[in-house]
């Protein structure tokens, strides 16, 4: 049977936002992101791009460059609304979907032309979205992941596009080594140095020069130009929620201690999210007192992995919970309502100083550990820390019970 992979990607995700809650912004070049000069672009219309704007940019050079731009800050709880709208059309009608990011879906259509026509189904699910939230959405079809997704980008905007079986390498010959996903500055500077532009060049290179030039992202790389993709569609139900806590040796009433505990806990989870390209929109923080009667007390917030976002909002929560008179024995924290994303969400009130900051911050702890920068205020709490990035896929490390 033909393995069959939809792309679904809302085009200017919160450009699109914004334009269906005020029609007036209607073909006018938006930028959306941090509204002072050192605020960061974190999305752009079609109109902006024909200047040179693109989303990451500072604000300042964006402005210069395209200066009758209308410039809005974003509201990340509108964006978290408008994307649950789609998940859930999505939800009702596909048996198998993945929701990669809080505006691209992949849905695992294989074996459903016996009964409806993939291409059919997918362009009615397509007008269903539109017609029910008003966004413009596009999708590709293919055989796998990765063709699907190019062309999505292909079909831009507001458009689909359907690449038959067999005619995968027939249609990326011809683009831009750029269209290939993982190919980034670096990658895209290291084979032009190599003479190579467009995929087809890679298509005619044997896999042996691709890996040695770049190793083992070689083989992945050429794989992919040749339009060869194993990945799953990995079920949205893949991991809904990440927490931690710790039990003390001794019940405590040491604020400063619970407090300085929450705050590496929350800095650590903020990490993991980042590190596995996730976004949460609940949090909540649990307490076991000495009596071992255990309360819980969670808030719903726009989706966001920031660490000066999350702190604060884990502290409120702390302190409308905390009951001063008990013991405590054990504190935890959860996020849950978990969706694929990275930092940009949070852009909208940060600046590029903030970004820069948590990019340095997250490539030490890649490198040298969890706990390699922290805090200086969650320096007591030794043992907050994890060893394996929890969602590289794997089942849950079971760990002995530790204590703080």
């Amino acid at each position: 049977m033909t393995k069959t992979v939809l792309h679904l990607d809302l085009d200017t995700f919160y450009v699109s936002v914004e334009r269906r809650l005020d029609t007036r912004l209607l073909h006018r070049p938006l930028l959306v992101g941090g509204i002072s000069d050192r605020g960061v672009v974190a999305a752009c219309s079609y109109e902006t791009r024909a200047f040179g704007v693109h989303s990451g940019m500072s604000m300042k050079l964006a402005r210069q460059l395209c200066p009758q731009a209308t410039v809005i800050r974003g509201d990340a709880g509108t964006y978290t609304k408008f994307s649950k709208e789609v998940t859930d059309i999505i939800k009702a009608d596909v048996p198998l979907f993945e929701k990669s990011s809080i505006d691209e879906f992949y849905a695992d259509l294989t074996g459903m032309d016996r009964f409806f026509g993939c291409y059919k189904y997918a362009s009615e699910l397509r007008k269903r979205i539109i017609r029910e939230t008003g966004l413009p959405i596009s999708f590709g079809l293919s055989v796998n992941k990765i063709v699907s997704k190019v062309a999505t980008n292909e079909a831009k905007p507001n458009n689909q596009l359907k690449i038959d079986s067999g005619f995968e390498k027939e249609f990326l010959a011809p683009l831009s080594v750029r269209k290939i996903p993982m190919v980034g500055d670096k990658t895209y500077q290291t084979l032009r140095n190599l003479g190579v532009r467009n995929i087809r060049t890679i298509q005619e290179m044997p896999l042996e020069m691709m890996q040695k030039v770049l190793g083992s992202n070689g083989t992945t790389l050429w794989n992919r130009a040749q339009g060869i993709d194993h990945t799953p569609v990995i079920p949205y139900s893949e991991r809904k929620s990440i927490s931690t806590e710790r039990t003390f040796d001794r019940d405590t009433i040491d604020v400063n201690k619970l407090q300085s505990i929450l705050l590496a806990m929350t800095e650590n989870l903020a990490y993991q999210l980042r590190r596995g390209d996730k976004l949460t929109s609940c949090i909540a923080v649990k307490i076991r007192y000495s009596d071992f009667n255990t309360y819980t007390r969670q808030l719903k917030i726009p989706y966001t992995s920031a660490d000066h976002v999350l702190i604060p909002a884990i502290q409120e929560i702390f302190k409308k919970l905390y009951n001063r008179r008990l013991l405590v024995r054990l504190i935890g924290i959860r996020f849950s309502d978990l969706a694929g994303g990275n930092y940009q969400i949070n852009l909208f009130d940060d600046n590029e100083e903030v970004l820069q900051l948590y990019n340095a911050m997250d490539k030490i702890r890649n490198r040298y550990g969890d706990r390699s920068v922290l805090r200086a205020a969650s320096m007591g709490a030794k043992t907050i820390g994890r060893f394996t990035n929890p969602f590289n896929g794997e089942p849950p490390v079971v760990l002995a019970h530790r204590k703080q």
